[in-house]
């Protein structure tokens, strides 16, 4: 699947499947005018772990790029977003000061809200056993985490001034809200961002190309493998 666009700036190779860490990277090659090659990556089906994925991506994790100019590979979403952006020249500052606003709240999603969030929706909706420890634990963090970025939005349209590689990492995953059981009444501010980049007509097409994908129906075995985090060993 090849997605064509008016500023040709570089080739991209992208490994792709529709979860929050994926649709980061659609947005930005929507957003950017790249042109780019869709290879799905279902990791319902454990795609992830072939030995031709392994040699771009080494944690068998998706999403992952060729960049086709450099020859090179980039895997962790953060690290393409910001190989991207910076590629592109585009969403991203320029100025030092400005820059450390984007990438503070680029590595805050990456090392905190993502991973928080995920064990949220986990031991919520996936876990063997519902252990209320861990669903106490983590949707307290996950309330705390959008605390911090309701708050940050309280006085701006976007989280580092203006729309950014920032808003692309973390959109994704606030979308998921309900399933995080997360009550956007409690965080307005956050509510409006949401709605603000949802009606950007590339994040649109970028949630589009998921459902192109994505397969019509997913079985519970299906949705189980999503949280297969080891390669077989069998």
């Amino acid at each position: 699947m090849t997605i064509a666009a008016s500023n040709n700036v570089t080739d991209i190779d992208f490994y792709y499947w529709p979860t929050p860490n994926g649709q980061k990277v659609a947005i930005f090659l929507e957003e950017s005018g790249v042109t780019y090659q869709v290879h799905p990556v279902d990791i319902g089906k454990g795609m992830q772990f072939t030995s031709d994925f392994e040699k771009i991506s080494p944690n068998n994790r998706m999403p992952a790029i060729v960049d086709r100019q450099l020859d090179a590979s980039v895997f962790e979403s953060g690290a393409i977003l910001l190989h991207l952006a910076e590629k592109t020249g585009q969403f991203i500052p320029s100025t030092p000061k400005d820059r450390i606003e984007v990438l503070q709240w680029l590595f805050w999603q990456v090392g905190g809200l993502g991973p928080i969030l995920g064990q949220t929706v986990f031991f919520r909706t996936y876990a063997s056993e519902q252990l209320p420890l861990a669903i106490d634990r983590f949707t307290k963090e996950a309330k705390r985490l959008y605390g911090v970025l309701n708050k940050r939005l309280d006085d701006r349209e976007y989280i580092a001034g203006e729309y950014s590689i920032a808003d692309m990492a973390i959109y994704p995953w606030a979308a998921q809200h309900a399933a995080q059981g997360i009550a956007m009444d409690d965080f307005p501010n956050v509510a409006r961002w949401l709605a603000r980049v949802a009606e950007r007509p590339a994040v649109k097409r970028a949630y589009a190309l998921g459902e192109t994908v994505r397969p019509a129906q997913l079985t519970d075995e299906h949705r189980t493998k999503l949280y297969a985090q080891q390669k077989s060993t069998a």
